[in-house]
């Protein structure tokens, strides 16, 4: 492997989670009284943390989002998780890879620690990371397209920026990757390849990935 550190985004790329939670968020804040399409959540909102959802509402109708917002939204998240998250297809088998070649991996998320862990325990996926390997949007205070989240997972995992690789699949994590001074692999499964400009490589099978880290 050419890198020391991998870093995978978590909803997407770990976890097939996006179809859910944008379309619970399509229906909260129409609800909420601010009309959202699951394909307009998943062109302003996937890869974003929450205060992005709270910040582009006020920024575009003047309201704020109701106190009770997050903890309504998040509590329909995670029953629908424990119904229906699958992990994203082939992604086990690549962390194996990794273990077994000796790469260190760990995960940085936009969602917050208790999304992290109920979907990676949904999914059978929490044991390959574990508390130490984990790093959500809330470590640092600014999400995705800021870099903080990335470097801060660097620093905690003790590898130079320019020795990591990240695995997104939304334009926000692109972008936090690029300006983080990090290679990003862009996987294109259900995100359109333009969206994912600035990338190093895009995939759209997790079997092809190990591929390009070594490439």
């Amino acid at each position: 492997m050419q890198y020391d550190l991998v870093i995978f985004d978590n909803d997407g790329v770990l976890v097939d989670s996006e179809p859910i939670s944008n379309r619970i968020l399509a229906e909260c804040l129409t609800a909420a009284g601010h009309p959202t399409t699951y394909e307009d959540s998943l062109r302003d909102f996937m890869g974003a943390a929450m205060h992005r959802v709270h910040d582009l509402v006020r920024e575009r109708s003047g309201a704020v989002l109701p106190a009770d917002f997050d903890d309504a939204f998040h509590a329909q998240v995670f029953a629908a998780f424990e119904r229906d998250l699958e992990p994203v297809v082939g992604v086990a088998a690549v962390l194996d890879q990794l273990a077994a070649d000796g790469v260190p991996y760990c995960l940085a998320s936009s969602g917050g620690h208790d999304r992290i862990r109920v979907a990676l325990r949904k999914t059978g996926l929490y044991e390959r990371f574990g508390e130490e390997r984990i790093f959500s949007a809330q470590d640092v205070g600014r999400g995705k397209p800021a870099p903080d989240l990335f470097l801060h997972a660097a620093r905690e995992m003790g590898v130079a920026p320019g020795r990591c690789a990240v695995v997104e699949d939304s334009r926000l994590g692109v972008q936090a990757a690029v300006a983080a001074g990090m290679d990003v692999y862009g996987f294109t499964a259900m995100t359109p390849p333009g969206n994912l400009a600035g990338a190093t490589a895009l995939f759209e099978r997790m079997t092809e990935l190990p591929a390009l880290l070594t490439g």
